[in-house]
């Protein structure tokens, strides 16, 4: 449905990270639980040793000699995630627009390419999962002081960006919208994160929890047209966009008569001697308008891939609330099909606000032009101004449509409107399904959320997903793999992993961070071979600050070869490993996810700490 553009490319960040992996893989020291291999002593080999060999290279020159059961080292090798499994958050509302709590596993049919998907994994948020989910991370802190001075770590799980089309606001639009966003901000939980932006790129006010200043920074929204309104200093003639597309692209010669009469008026004083002329001018505004407009659709639409690209980036649920008034397509189809296909790529939901809430046209224009509507061309223009109303609605209604969002419109009540659409749900629905026999192609595949039952629900929910597709170079499928599984906070239970974060201050600007894990061996396949039980655990372990900005992070791969009382015994005690790192004093969220190579299974879990100043 939504054919993909250009590759979606990593955070420059973490671009950094794979080109420079000495400087931010920090040493990840492994030990194993309660006592050592071989005699008490610790088997793994210096992790340094190899860390620029190429993965062939490594596995052939840290082969285990009989002595050696466990070997620990850095790598650039990472693990794939379970491509198998497709989770869709669902919101369900009824005729009256009220959430539906009480639905079951049961209540919901899943379609994926219209063929009907058995639903293995069902799970409900509310606010109390989101407060256990937080309380839980922030029981993975363990420090020596018996207090953080009152601090505590709200672990960020939604990121909001606010969007404010000022390119193609008007001024009796902006102050609405804006004095309305304050109660999307005031709604605000503590696990949210929100950012403002423009589409004229004028503002950019980073992904915050401070409500104070992001309700300052809504002073600054203000109309910033870029190429239109090219004859707002006369108004003559009055030419909108959806008139120069109208004759332009659409042929209507309709258009030019009407535009060219007011021009008679408005320049000539009705002479009829300098039709021709008014003509000429008519067609003249007529083209630059279209000009104009196309150019500032284009500033909106490369805008919006910037915003789209910062939310690929943070750890959790993405959304993007748009308030325009809404815009014309004419000749840039593609573009609105880009954006909607890089947004689903990167799990971003769009929900948009129509910001001139319940509209009317102007019979007889603006009255704060200085030339209004002719009386011959008042009728016409008034057509034209609902017309384009309609027009301009598609665009905002296909973005929340293609990405599983809401369109808010018809409607004053713009506070309303934005707070349903950038608040969390009180309550929704996540459903997991494994598409059978998917294909490595990286095509799109259209999926529909239905509710068993007569009664009928508005349900919101992602219109599809991308099967994943099969990358030739090895080292950009690694740089995919990764991106995916660190920048999500679902947690996977294929394994059972505890993790504990420590840290110790250097110095009043410095902190030495730890982060310890246990992980439970039980379960987990291993291949016998001469003797021995073989599988590899990949540990990747990733910082991101209290706003979910990326700080530092880590892989380390441990190379078990166990012969079998080891593997007896480390089935009871599991395996700890610690990877380490150097903060500044602030609070942070650990993201850490392991994999074993012989089941392919996974566990990924989230921390939180916070390091006093």
């Amino acid at each position: 449905m939504y054919p993909g553009f250009a590759k979606r490319k990593l955070p420059g960040r973490l671009m950094r990270w794979f080109a420079v992996p000495a400087m931010v893989f920090m040493g990840l020291a492994v030990a194993l639980a309660q006592e050592g291999t071989g005699g008490g002593q610790n088997a793994a080999a210096p992790a340094a040793k190899n860390s620029g060999d190429t993965p062939a290279t490594q596995s052939a020159s840290t082969t285990p000699t009989p002595k050696e059961e466990v070997i620990s080292r850095e790598t650039s090798t990472t693990f794939k995630v379970r491509v198998n499994l497709v989770q869709v958050k669902v919101v369900v509302r009824d005729s009256k627009g009220k959430l539906v709590e009480g639905l079951k596993r049961e209540d919901f049919q899943l379609f994926d390419q219209g063929k009907l998907q058995a639903i293995t994994t069902f799970g409900v948020e509310t606010a109390e999962t989101r407060r256990e989910r937080t309380e839980a991370a922030a029981k993975t802190q363990q420090t020596a002081e018996e207090e953080t001075h009152g601090d505590k770590m709200a672990l960020p799980e939604r990121f909001v960006a606010l969007v404010f089309d000022d390119i193609h606001l008007k001024m009796e639009d902006a102050i609405p919208v804006r004095t309305s966003a304050k109660a999307l901000i005031e709604a605000m939980a503590p696990t949210d994160r929100m950012g403002i932006y423009t589409t004229s790129e004028q503002l950019k006010r980073e992904f915050t929890s401070d409500k104070a200043d992001l309700e300052s920074a809504l002073e600054s929204i203000v109309p910033r047209p870029r190429m239109s309104q090219a004859n707002s200093v006369t108004n003559c003639p009055d030419v909108s966009h959806y008139m120069a597309d109208q004759y332009v692209n659409k042929s209507n010669p309709q258009m030019l008569d009407i535009v060219t009469q007011e021009t008679l008026q408005c320049m000539f004083g009705g002479d009829q001697r300098e039709l021709m002329a008014a003509r000429m001018v008519a067609q003249s505004a007529l083209q630059m308008e279209l000009t104009a407009g196309d150019a500032d659709n284009e500033f909106t639409y490369r805008a919006l891939e910037g915003v789209i690209r910062r939310l690929s980036g943070v750890p959790g649920e993405r959304v993007l609330v748009l308030a325009s008034p809404g815009f014309l397509l004419s000749t840039l189809y593609t573009e609105e099909t880009g954006i909607v296909d890089r947004a689903n790529r990167a799990n971003v939901v769009i929900n948009t606000v129509d910001a001139r809430g319940l509209y009317t046209p102007n019979i007889g224009g603006d009255i704060s032009a200085p030339y209004g509507d002719t009386a011959m061309t008042a009728g016409y223009k008034t057509l034209y101004r609902t017309a384009e109303q309609t027009e301009n609605a598609y665009i905002m209604s296909d973005f929340a449509s293609g990405t599983g969002g809401t369109f808010f419109h018809n409607s004053n009540d713009l506070s309303a409107g934005l707070t349903r659409a950038g608040a969390a749900p009180e309550v929704s629905y996540m459903l997991g399904f494994s598409p059978q026999n998917q294909k490595m192609d990286g095509k799109y595949h259209a999926i529909k959320v239905t509710v068993l039952g007569k009664t009928k629900y508005d349900i919101q929910a992602r219109r599809g997903y991308y099967a994943p597709k099969k990358v030739n170079d090895p080292g950009e499928q690694a740089k995919q793999e990764i991106a995916e599984a660190v920048f999500s906070q679902d947690e996977i239970h294929d394994m059972a992993l505890e993790l504990q974060t420590q840290y110790f201050k250097t110095d009043e600007t410095q902190a030495h961070l730890s982060v310890v894990s246990r992980i439970d061996l039980k379960g987990i396949h291993f291949r016998k071979a001469e003797g021995r039980n073989y599988d590899d655990l990949t540990v990747a372990t990733v910082i991101f600050d209290e706003n979910g900005n990326f700080v530092t992070g880590g892989e380390k791969l441990l190379e078990m070869r166990l012969l079998d009382k080891t593997y007896e015994r480390l089935s009871r005690t599991g395996v700890t490993m610690k990877s380490s790192f150097d903060v500044k004093p602030g609070k942070y969220l650990v993201r850490q996810v392991v994999r074993d190579s012989e089941g392919a299974q996974m566990a990924a879990r989230n921390g939180a700490v916070v390091i006093p100043y």
